[in-house]
């Protein structure tokens, strides 16, 4: 049994020292990670007895140093990223990894060497008891082989009970494991072995086609509206509920003198749902023998669309330039050092509550959000949506009007397979540099720019070489992904920060705050030099930019974001705290809005500003000038609404609003029935390839 017991106190030991070293004293639940790690022991110490002496020393030292290598790996990913190392990342990201995130992975192989130094210990100090000792195991008996397959047994049924019966009472931790939402809430509370095997388990489920979500009722449409605003009157309609202390400016204001009798009567604003005539008899019947899309068909017949409201269609007609900034954040934002981008999000629409959640990976999962309105499945859901027909994107709109639709990325062309999915999505897709693909093939898709090579790469070098593609056409959308702002965060080891040193120079700040200003000041070039342009072509006033973060700085530590952000950002999900500019140089008063809104209510919030026919039902996110409550979703299934901030992790309620507490419990289930709804909602969508069914039922966008 000695085996067995090294084994696992090497497991054991290992967990202890990841979880402190990268979660600190959070809480965890260790009821199913003991089990698998007794597995898993019994099993390797079964394998490695079934050997001689020299068989015995080769299997101990295979076994031990690849559960080094797994606990090495996630440390250093998880420092990078800020998420777990996953198998689909493994195999989708690996070379992306490889030839773009290599300087990355040295210095986070270098921070983190204290905590790599000690998960190798425990092995370390056996080997050298083993050469002082002379230590030489002997092959295991029939008896011993017996009682360690018993032990086995005894872990797998221990491990199997912990999730039947924590299903069973609807505890927190089964619900992690079966959902699979999040794995790094999985990795946090319950460990990095659980989280590697049920990633496993995972993949396998996909290849076989078994992945299910355990499916949340699909709520009526009484339920849905009842939840909304439990202790508010109800509204009539046009109404505006744009936050509970929203403050939608006009020059007009609001007149409380009675009009005289002579003057017209002002027409109301068009309420009408923003839905289509859905076939939904035909819809079902499409679904019928596919439980996923049953259920997609089901809860698309339960939804109230959002109704149209008094900023609908307000830049009909306009050019929008819409843009992903990467590792956007509001702290960048200085009126002296930054003034471009000072002006655009403190004049035309001014957010007061929005938010950027983090995706699990990262940029390409925060385009999709940007993108598609829909909530990310996994990992990679962009390039999972490659080969799917997405048929409700802001480009299949604009070019049905005629519009031609570029894309521009300051990298290559080849990263994240953008190749593929920013063409599907329907625009015509141009990068600065080839990556791995053929200069015959794919040059045509090179765009010039200066410093190409640079990393990471200038955003204002992109808009000079870009911007004269399209400035003379008749009317343009054009969606941008810029990198200037890509960690690290240091002189050194970005060119941007570099380039713009001595802007921060006078700033009483650490290198990584003072270097994390400084490459966005490349970005606030870049804006200034596109205004310019427009203008230039008296393209400026009929133009609209719209630009949200992919994520927050996840390259700093939450110590140094809080230095950049000069306050404590550990409290109501504030990390997640982040400017939208929407922005026209024709509106002469800011629109202030205070209502809870986030990056996936992006696409339907711009296909209402822009006038375009579509069907509030196809996304997860909602325009957020509708009168529905808003509703921030993050992975881990936190929230934030006008009502309450929900954190799922800290296991904390921030009410807004006075409710009772019969209507507080009322209140929290409905909105975790509908969050759960509109995960379950993406991930269908994605998988199913379901706009190709519901478009059978529609007429196709024109």
């Amino acid at each position: 049994m000695i085996r067995f017991l090294i084994y696992a106190g090497i497991l054991l030991y290992m967990e202890i020292v990841f979880h402190l070293g990268n979660f600190g004293l959070q809480r965890c639940n260790p009821l199913f990670s003991v089990g698998l790690i007794l597995l898993v022991s019994a099993f390797q110490a079964l394998i490695s007895g079934c050997f001689g002496a020299k068989g015995e020393k080769r299997a101990f030292r295979i076994m031990v140093w690849i559960q080094f290598l797994m606990f090495a790996v996630q440390a250093v990913y998880f420092h990078i990223f800020n998420e777990p190392l996953q198998i689909t990342a493994v195999f989708m990201g690996g070379q992306d990894a490889l030839t773009n995130y290599w300087r990355e992975a040295l210095l986070g192989i270098l921070q983190t060497m204290p905590l790599l130094i000690l998960l190798a210990l425990p092995i370390i100090v056996l080997e050298i008891l083993r050469k002082v000792k002379k230590w030489e195991p002997k092959p295991l008996k029939g008896i011993q082989k017996l009682r360690l397959a018993l032990a086995a047994w005894i872990a797998l049924v221990y491990s199997v009970c912990c999730v039947l019966i924590g299903n069973m009472v609807g505890a927190d931790y089964a619900e992690e494991y079966r959902e699979y939402y999040d794995p790094a809430t999985v990795m946090r509370n319950m460990g990095v072995l659980v989280m590697v095997q049920r990633d496993g388990f995972y993949e396998m489920q996909k290849l076989t086609s078994q992945l299910t979500f355990a499916q949340p009722s699909v709520p009526t449409s009484g339920e849905t509206a009842a939840a909304q605003n439990p202790s508010s009157e109800s509204k009539e309609p046009g109404e505006e509920d744009i936050g509970e202390s929203a403050d939608i400016s006009s020059e007009e204001g609001i007149n409380s003198e009675e009009p005289e009798i002579t003057e017209p009567p002002v027409s109301e604003p068009d309420t009408s749902p923003h839905a289509w005539n859905i076939d939904l008899t035909q819809l079902a019947e499409l679904s019928k023998d596919n439980k996923e899309m049953k259920w997609l068909s089901d809860y698309i017949a339960g939804l109230t669309p959002t109704n149209r409201n008094e900023y609908t269609g307000m830049f009909e007609g306009y050019n929008l330039i819409f843009l992903t900034a990467e590792g956007f954040s509001t702290y960048a934002i200085r009126e002296d050092l930054t003034p471009t981008l000072y002006k655009m999000v403190n004049s035309s629409f001014v957010f007061n509550n929005y938010y950027v959640p983090l995706w699990q990976t990262s940029t390409s999962d925060g385009e999709y959000v940007n993108c598609t309105g829909l909530i990310p499945d996994g990992q990679f859901s962009m390039r999972k949506s490659a080969s799917n027909n997405m048929a409700y994107t802001l480009p299949k709109f604009f070019a049905a009007e005629g519009v031609y639709c570029r894309a521009y990325h300051n990298n290559s062309l080849s990263y994240y397979e953008r190749y593929l999915t920013h063409p599907n999505l329907g625009y015509d897709f141009k990068a600065s540099l080839l990556g791995d693909l053929s200069q015959e093939e794919w040059g045509g898709q090179i765009f010039p720019m200066e410093n190409k090579n640079a990393w990471p790469a200038s955003d204002y070098d992109m808009m000079v070489g870009t911007i004269p593609e399209y400035i003379n056409d008749e009317r343009f959308h054009v969606y941008y992904m810029t990198v200037s702002g890509h960690m690290n965060y240091s002189f050194k080891g970005n060119r941007m920060s570099g380039n713009n040193k001595d802007a921060v120079a006078g700033l009483d700040m650490s290198e990584n705050a003072r270097a994390y200003i400084a490459c966005n000041i490349e970005l606030d070039k870049a804006l200034a030099y596109l205004l310019e342009q427009l203008e230039q072509a008296g393209k400026l006033e009929n133009t609209v930019i719209c630009l949200s973060a992919d994520h927050y700085p996840y390259g700093m530590t939450e110590e140094q974001y809080e230095e950049l952000a000069g306050k404590d950002l550990s409290n109501d999900m504030d990390l997640y705290r982040n400017s939208l500019i929407l922005w026209n140089a024709a509106m002469e008063e800011p629109v202030i809005v205070d209502k809870a809104c986030c990056s996936v209510d992006l696409l339907p919030t711009l296909l209402n500003l822009f006038g375009f026919d579509y069907d509030s039902r196809m996304y997860a996110g909602r325009d957020i000038f509708c009168d529905e409550e808003g509703l921030v979703i993050f992975k881990d299934k936190s929230f934030v609404t006008d009502t309450v901030i929900y954190n799922k992790k800290e296991k904390t309620t921030t009410w807004m609003k006075e409710l009772t507490e019969e209507e507080q419990n009322a209140y929290l289930e409905a909105k975790k029935q509908d969050v759960n709804c509109r995960y379950v909602f993406s991930a269908y969508i994605l998988r199913n390839n379901y706009y190709d069914i519901i478009s059978r039922c529609i007429p196709a966008v024109e």
